[in-house]
């Protein structure tokens, strides 16, 4: 859209949308499905996850989730699961059920990363849709934003 900027060295995945103004440093790496707001600022060398969403005027310094909504209200966190966009790409209810699941593990559980990391590996239905977020926060460079 207008007035976006693509910094040298990124990597933009199939449909994803950047509203207007959104900013990527260099070295950016955007999954497929993504959806960066208007007025969003990232770093350079963050990556953002698969079907995330990214509220508009969120200032973006740390790995964002796949799956995840993250806004700024007062703090740039994750807020849960983008569940209307994996509903509009054809997630069944189970696979969203256990991306929330995960979710909760990681985020509303008085686990750290480490421990919910452990505690999803250790669950022997999570899914490939889990695997898939416990091998994008183990390969984070930068940290993610939780």
């Amino acid at each position: 859209m207008a007035y976006t900027h693509i910094a040298h060295d990124c990597q933009i995945g199939d449909h994803v949308i950047l509203a207007n103004a959104a900013t990527l440093g260099g070295h950016v790496i955007v999954d497929e499905w993504a959806v960066v707001g208007a007025l969003c600022p990232v770093h350079q060398f963050v990556r953002i996850g698969a079907h995330s969403y990214i509220g508009g005027g969120t200032t973006i310094t740390r790995d964002v989730l796949p799956f995840s909504k993250t806004a700024a209200a007062r703090d740039t966190h994750a807020y849960g699961i983008n569940s209307v966009g994996l509903e509009r790409r054809g997630f069944t209810p189970e696979r969203i059920r256990r991306i929330h699941h995960a979710y909760k593990v990681l985020l509303a559980s008085k686990l750290n990363t480490s421990q919910a990391l452990e505690k999803l590996r250790s669950e022997s239905d999570a899914g490939e849709d889990v695997a898939v977020l416990i091998r994008f926060i183990e390969s984070s460079e930068r940290g993610v934003i939780k």
